[in-house]
């Protein structure tokens, strides 16, 4: 099941901020991420907080229904509106996920990108994107979400191979999501992303790289591979401990970053954070983006996270009581955090040392600062950035990012 929400202190029934959350907001870019929760199956791999029609019958908690999901999605956004006041910043990344956010019609999609456009405007040129599963969209689909105002859209590949698909519960036959990619392509999507997993069970090198190149050769601008985690309670991590399927250890993953950093290359694509390619910096997803920067993002929906001026806050998990807290005009927030200045400098480190710019070493503290000289001298971090000033990973240091962030930030 999803794991659980982080410790806090309450949130307001209002959702009122505090004053100094909006200090110099003008100067921070505005996203918006919109949670649904829904998926027609649940995938072996998954902990997210998501839920399938059998779950939510299952849960005890109150009626959710997905007919009027969007509905109440719209009222978290007037919600945002009246809690943000006067604020004039225009949304300039708004991204769906979920879940499988096309699991709604399109038109409720569109219904929740109105009511962003309509509270608060959205920037010239924002970028708005939804995740959707291959098997979940179709050419007449497609079109009416770009009609509707999106201009990127996300497909879960995973992989290309079957027997992989089969492992990761995956429903979507091979070669569907290079269709995908032609069907937004013809829809008019400016920006198609297509995500990859490496190190399932049973997957080979030679696996690995026909995923490569399926992905690159369907003409999207934009990749994600992500490294496998078996997360506990999951149906995986059940089959793995129950010794059904082996678990795949680091230096396969290693091996297969290098193959996915070796394809990509040649095929035109640049890395610009660990885990992500682009074709282009256009390219880039830009409300991952806020993420890693730290700017200021909503999460609307059950469980999203949200962060405004250095304070973060968390909304109820299940849909029925995130429904039922904007039926009643509460927040349906669950919990927040004011993070201080130290918390904040941290989460700089560990977010930005993944990005190909870096992070400014005048973020490390005096130990940080004697750690980044040893990842410079061990060959993990760039000789021209670190001359200038910034820590960048090399090819190496981003085999061990974890290892190198845990070192500059002490």
């Amino acid at each position: 099941m999803p794991s659980a929400l982080p410790d806090g202190e309450p949130m307001p029934e209002d959702g009122a901020l505090p004053r100094h959350a909006l200090t110099g907001a003008a100067g921070r870019p505005l996203g918006f991420y919109l949670h649904v929760p829904y998926c027609a199956t649940r995938c072996g791999y998954c902990d997210f907080n998501t839920y399938t029609a059998s779950e939510l019958r299952g849960s005890g908690g109150a009626p959710a229904s997905r007919d009027t999901y969007a509905d109440t999605v719209v009222e978290e956004i007037r919600l945002a509106r009246k809690v943000l006041g006067d604020d004039p910043r225009p949304v300039r990344t708004v991204f769906v996920g979920g879940g499988t956010p096309t699991l709604l019609p399109a038109a409720d999609l569109g219904r929740m990108l109105a009511a962003l456009r309509d509270e608060f405007g959205l920037a010239p040129g924002a970028e708005i994107t939804t995740e959707a599963n291959p098997d979940s969209v179709d050419p007449r689909y497609l079109a009416e979400l770009r009609a509707a105002g999106y201009n990127r859209v996300s497909f879960g590949m995973q992989s290309a191979r079957q027997h992989v698909l089969k492992i990761l519960d995956r429903t979507h036959t091979p070669g569907r999501p290079e269709a995908c990619v032609a069907e937004a392509r013809a829809a008019g999507f400016e920006h198609v992303n297509l995500d990859l997993i490496y190190g399932t069970p049973g997957e080979t090198d030679d696996d690995w790289r026909a995923s490569l190149d399926a992905a690159t050769g369907a003409g999207p601008d934009h990749i994600s591979a992500y490294a496998l985690i078996v997360e506990e309670g999951t149906r995986l991590a059940r089959r793995i401990r129950r010794g059904e399927i082996p678990m795949t250890d680091d230096d396969v993953h290693a091996d297969r970053y290098l193959i996915a950093e070796d394809r990509l290359t040649a095929a035109g694509f640049t890395w610009y954070e660990v885990s992500n390619w682009a074709t282009s910096p256009a390219a880039r997803c830009r409300h991952n983006e806020l993420y890693w920067t730290g700017a200021d993002w909503w999460g609307a929906g059950p469980g999203a996270h949200s962060h405004v001026g250095g304070v973060r806050w968390w909304n109820v998990k299940h849909p029925g009581g995130y429904a039922q807290a904007l039926a009643e005009g509460r927040s349906p927030g669950a919990g927040r955090e004011v993070l201080p200045d130290e918390d904040r400098r941290v989460e700089r480190i560990l977010l930005e040392l993944r990005l190909a710019a870096g992070c400014p070493l005048s973020l490390l503290a005096p130990a940080g600062a004697r750690a980044a000289a040893r990842a410079l001298a061990d060959g993990l971090l760039e000789p021209v950035p670190y001359a200038a000033g910034r820590a960048v990973l090399t090819l190496r240091g981003r085999l061990l990012a974890d290892a190198v962030v845990r070192d500059l930030v002490d």
